[in-house]
């Protein structure tokens, strides 16, 4: 393994997350865990040898090259940074300071050694490196195991995802791309990989069975990406039930009605829950802002009329499981005690597995199944820009080319190509690629991508094309996103994007460029615009904004410093002394500095909300830092 983020996420998420539900009897929930993630998980047993990461990190500060100490530090900030000199003593406090940042609330609350080092905070040696290191191992040792317990217990289901987590609908026929999107552009010269599809499938059930003693009754298909026919390899190999977006299920039954929402349906003896889409992705992106109390109080004020609207409702509420919580204050670890101990209180609510829903009699009855994701509901992620279409070109090459082979390949060799086709073909490569997503890392995933298909070359004994040698990704920044202002602003705050010279010199932030792991959906707003004068703060949102239900919704502004909160109806503007709004063909607001009291520097956040709904929040990254006092003076010239 290139980089550490599976070690990293197994000390901080994969055990914690089961173990805030086990703490609360009586709830119960379903986990998915990927064939690659329990084979990561494995390899920790030598971690030395299998993840390259950790093979610096433990190595005595002296004995790393130039290289290799800065690409260490790069990967410990995990974020454009200055090249720092460090004294061996200063990178060791500083390795081991990463590691226990990323130790979860268990192993801070019950591991004697990550306490012991929390209490030392500095001056570590190299012992306690190699000491954090074996503990760290021991205990990833114990949450597949946990995991299992859990599930003899009934506290959990656990299900898994095909093996190398592809789009399965793609593989079957890339021609599925166009049925959810009739818009998108597809690859040219195209293959149906379906052989491959059902092996992906038939290994991740090989795997669990090994892993857990048993096959698995339920399959999250990776990214929710679902059609007819992958519904039917499932079904063919025992799965019982699958999951995947609310989007699917309106598109298929050709209604949008949200009252269908809430139950489990039945396509060709499956039986296929569909997430609320909003409901999720609260918990994914917004109540990072909130208190544990107040985000858990707010989702039960959401849920409780959908209990009430019909009877035996059944819920659906799924999300990311690990790269949501760094978001939230302590790990999520408030928010989620919060809203268990909720939970327990509540008679009106009980909490079911995805096994005991399977189970249930009260369910719909689908006649056709929409191809598509839990991303828009379409494979847009995945396919159509020219990126993305460029590496599923790259492996159809590479396909032709070995079956026109027709030279002798033993087992073993077979077995090798099997493993790098199977792996090209993972969802993350394709995620990567393409303007929707940004990482720091993005040119390490398109090399390890290209990697796969070079090997397979290799292992014939052929010459790679020589195109598999040229970066099909364009260097992107991860902050680009975000200008800074450059100048002084004074404009006419009229709902109108009247003159360019108005808002020039503004900063900005461009909404529809934040998503990286996680993806949502992009809510009205698409870009911010802000600045100041030596009075006031102006601020300007696009984007669909005449779209709006503009009756019952307003804006909400958090000054962090001051605790204020603003509220604008939408329906009409509002003026005093010290602020104005308008909305018009955008939204625009001019706020005296009277607001934010002696503080210079301040940190906004902004939520469109409708009723109990939080429509959007804004910026997607957290907080919008405004210096009032800048002058500027690094952009004079002469």
């Amino acid at each position: 393994m290139s980089m550490p983020w599976v070690f990293l996420h197994a000390i901080k998420d994969y055990y914690e997350m089961p173990w805030l539900l086990s703490r609360h009897k009586g709830l119960k929930a379903t986990f998915n865990i990927t064939a690659p993630l329990i084979e990561q998980l494995n390899l920790y047993r030598d971690p030395l040898k299998n993840d390259y990461f950790l093979s610096l990190w433990a190595k005595e500060p002296s004995l790393l090259s130039q290289e290799e100490r800065i690409w260490l530090i790069k990967t410990c900030k995990s974020t454009q940074y200055h090249q720092e000199i460090l004294s061996d003593a200063e990178l060791i406090d500083f390795e081991v300071l990463f590691m226990l940042a990323w130790c979860g609330n268990y192993l801070r609350q019950n591991h004697t050694l990550v306490k012991t080092l929390f209490q030392k905070e500095k001056g570590f040696t190299w012992s306690d490196k190699a000491q954090l290191l074996q503990a760290l191992c021991d205990f990833i040792e114990t949450i597949l195991p946990f995991y299992a317990r859990l599930q003899e217990e009934g506290v959990v289901s656990v299900s898994t995802t095909p093996y190398n987590h592809p789009i399965l609908p793609l593989l079957l026929d890339s021609f599925n791309a166009k049925r959810a999107n009739e818009h998108t552009t597809l690859p040219d010269n195209p293959l149906s990989l379906r052989e491959d599809a059902i092996e992906q499938v038939e290994r991740s059930i090989t795997l669990y069975k090994k892993t857990f003693g048993k096959a698995p009754t339920g399959f999250w298909p990776a990214e929710g990406a679902v059609d007819e026919e992958s519904v039917e390899i499932y079904k063919e190999r025992g799965i019982g039930w699958i999951a995947t977006d609310e989007a699917i299920l309106f598109r298929s039954l050709d209604d949008d009605t949200r009252a269908n929402l809430y139950k489990p349906y039945v396509f060709n003896g499956m039986t296929i829950s569909f997430r609320d889409h909003g409901l999720s992705d609260l918990i994914g992106f917004n109540y990072r802002f909130k208190t544990g109390q107040d985000a858990s109080a707010h989702f039960m004020q959401v849920v409780e009329p959908i209990a009430h609207s019909q009877e035996n409702a059944t819920l659906f509420v799924i999300l990311d499981g690990e790269n949501a919580w760094e978001f939230f204050e302590n790990n999520a670890y408030d928010f989620f005690t919060a809203l268990y101990e909720l939970i327990s209180v509540t008679d009106w609510c009980t909490t079911v597995t995805m096994d005991e829903v399977s189970r249930m009699k009260h369910k719909g009855y689908l006649e056709q199944l929409s191809a598509g994701s839990w991303i828009h509901g379409n494979f847009d992620t995945w396919s159509g820009h020219s990126e993305k279409n460029r590496a599923w070109e790259l492996i159809y090459q590479t396909k032709r080319d070995v079956e026109n082979y027709d030279g002798l390949v033993s087992q073993e060799v077979a077995e090798e190509i099997r493993f790098h086709f199977l792996a090209s073909e993972c969802s993350d490569w394709f995620w990567w690629y393409g303007d929707d997503h940004v990482t720091e890392f993005g040119l390490e995933f398109d090399t390890l991508f290209r990697e796969h298909l070079i090997a397979i070359y290799h292992l014939l004994h052929m010459q790679p094309p020589s195109d598999l040698f040229i970066p099909i990704m364009a260097h992107k920044s991860a902050v680009s996103f975000l200008l800074k202002p450059q100048a002084p602003i004074s404009p006419l705050i009229d709902g109108k994007n009247s003159s360019f010279f108005e808002w020039l010199g503004a900063g900005s932030v461009d909404e529809s460029k934040l998503y990286s792991t996680m993806d949502r959906v992009r809510g009205p707003v698409e870009k911010i615009y802000y600045g100041h004068n030596d009075v006031t703060l102006f601020l300007a949102f696009e984007g669909q904004i005449a779209a709006l239900e503009k009756q019952g919704q307003y804006l909400e502004i958090i000054i962090e410093q001051t605790g204020e909160h603003l509220r604008f109806s939408m329906d009409k503007p509002y003026e005093d002394k010290d602020t104005t709004f308008i909305i018009g063909e955008r939204m625009e607001l001019a706020l005296s500095r009277r607001h934010f009291k002696e503080h210079s520097s301040v940190h906004l956040r902004f939520e469109i909300v409708r009723g109990n709904e939080i429509v959007q929040t804004m910026p997607g990254y957290g907080a919008l830092h405004v210096d009032m006092d800048e002058s500027y003076a690094n952009n004079w010239f002469v």
